[in-house]
């Protein structure tokens, strides 16, 4: 099959399948409802001086991004189930070109969403905030929102490679759940937290970056661990038998 035919493929597999629409655009969903709730209902005494409007747009990204995690683990780890995955490399016996494509598609889709999801978060959680709000023109605000969507489609391909390695959900999602969503919270605004995936990420909503990442390399650093997860994927899809 030819590069157009697989990635056309694996655009009708996302489309075909509810469970996949459904995460995606969950995420979409989760968090600019969140936001929106949290920002009508933000009191402005509460503010300090260092309140960041920017970055309060994006208080439900913590809950939409479970949504990316699923998706991307949802994406891969249903191939294997029943054995649909020997199906598929029958069909496409070049293995790299079929994992290629499907990371594509994948992230492409995560992409489109995310950079929907930041720019309704920016708007609508700016809207809300009344005078502590801050128009789209503000430093760091348009950065923040493309940000968002590249910190999603990021993430979800950093979870659909962990799902290559792990070939099922519930050991994907029981990894990367704790591991994205709540071990920085746990370990706190520590050195080395800086460097794990979501709080390096994330450097890029902030209007003004905090500690040794900027917004870029914040991503950058995402990036990487996205990068050693489709790489430990495909090395895995390469050496075990369907």
């Amino acid at each position: 099959m030819s590069v157009k035919a697989v990635l056309h493929s694996e655009w009708m597999k996302i489309r075909s399948l509810p469970s996949l629409t459904i995460a995606l655009l969950s995420g979409l969903v989760a968090t600019t409802g969140v936001t929106a709730l949290v920002s009508a209902t933000h009191d402005e005494k509460e503010s300090g001086g260092d309140f960041d409007p920017v970055f309060f747009s994006f208080f439900g990204l913590n809950f939409g991004q479970i949504a990316a995690i699923c998706f991307g683990v949802l994406a891969v780890a249903n191939e294997y189930a029943g054995g649909g995955i020997r199906v598929w490399l029958a069909a496409v016996p070049r293995r790299g070109l079929y994992y290629g494509c499907k990371l594509a598609v994948v992230g492409l889709c995560a992409l489109a969403v995310g950079l929907v999801t930041g720019f309704a978060s920016l708007l609508g959680g700016q809207a809300l905030l009344g005078e502590q709000g801050v128009g789209p023109g503000a430093p760091g605000a348009l950065r923040a929102a493309v940000g968002c969507g590249i910190y999603l489609a990021l993430l979800t391909v950093l979870s659909a490679g962990v799902a290559a390695v792990l070939r099922g959900p519930v050991g994907a999602l029981g990894l990367l759940v704790p591991l994205l969503c709540f071990l920085s919270p746990v370990l706190g605004d520590g050195p080395a937290t800086r460097f794990l995936p979501d709080r390096a990420g994330q450097q890029v909503l902030h209007a003004t970056p905090d500690g040794p990442l900027g917004a870029w390399t914040g991503l950058g650093v995402l990036a990487l661990w996205a990068a050693a997860a489709v790489w430990a994927g495909r090395l895995a899809l390469g050496r075990r038998d369907a």
